[in-house]
């Protein structure tokens, strides 16, 4: 692909990642076995509460393309296929849910060395239809999107946002909500392998004058061990510690509180996450 601008979907995804990413307080584990042939299968299993789901996903992975189906206890079966190069500078990403019909969607990426475009139209018979656009280089990006549904024949949606990315630092703008809220966010990397860093998101929401900041870190304790905090203005603290017990599998403990709230009592979540 081209070494032109992140997809639209792409902007502010530093700042998220790094705080919300591998948070959570219920119990995870999924164990991952891959094969020289290109298939990797993937078991999971889930419980939040005293709900326990799982789920049973297997990938092959053949020249350009990428096949992709998961099934999981509730009896779901989810297909994904991916085409890389299909036409020039593009990726055709084809999926549907079974036996839920109108949930299949058909998306096209294109890539350029100045901007990136994607289209999605969902495969049923009044379809929904999303379209970004992004323009710009790998260093500063302008972009937009917009949902129109051709039932309602109205616009569901309607983003803009902006990224600039220098090589210590990450930073975004996105009006969202059909201009009714505003997400700014900072990211900045506290060494040269950018293992160290330290993140900053605001949040405003116009119709209820509604505003969040959060803050939060990620600073590794050593080459195995990685520990990250975060913090909202609403007071919900959260910690998480991550250790890499053999090569390529992780175990993760993590814990919110919210220091507002009558009970403190932290919720606690644990993933484990195996790799032979």
């Amino acid at each position: 692909m081209s070494k032109g601008p992140v997809l639209f979907a792409d902007i502010g995804n530093k700042a998220k990642d790094l705080l919300t990413k591998d948070y959570n307080s219920d119990q995870r584990l999924s164990v991952s076995t891959f094969s020289d042939a290109g298939v990797a299968l993937t078991s999971s299993a889930v419980k939040i509460g005293g709900l326990s789901t799982g789920d049973v996903a297997a990938l092959y992975m053949y020249k350009n393309t990428i096949f992709n189906v998961q099934i999981d206890t509730e009896s779901n079966i989810s297909t994904t296929l991916t085409f890389t190069g299909f036409l020039p500078s593009t990726k055709t990403i084809a999926s549907i849910k079974f036996p839920d019909y109108n949930s299949g969607k058909l998306e096209v990426q294109y890539f350029h060395d100045r901007a990136s475009f994607t289209t999605a139209v969902a495969l049923n018979q009044s379809p929904a239809i999303d379209v970004t656009a992004t323009i710009g280089t790998p260093t500063m990006a302008f972009g937009a999107e917009a949902g129109y549904d051709t039932t309602l024949g109205s616009f569901t949606k309607y983003t803009a946002g902006i990224s600039v990315t220098k090589p210590d630092s990450y930073a975004s703008m996105i009006l969202g909500d059909k201009g009714d809220s505003l997400r700014a966010s900072y990211v900045h990397h506290l060494d040269l392998l950018k293992k160290s860093a330290v993140a900053g998101e605001i949040t405003r929401r116009f119709s209820t004058n509604e505003n969040t900041l959060t803050i939060g870190g990620s600073f590794p304790v050593d080459h195995l061990t990685v520990v990250k905090a975060k913090l909202n203005s609403h007071g919900k603290l959260g910690a998480l510690v991550q250790h890499e017990v053999i090569p390529k599998s992780v175990l993760t403990i993590s814990s919110e509180v919210d220091t507002k709230a009558l009970d403190k009592s932290p919720r606690f979540g644990l993933a484990i996450a195996l790799k032979p």
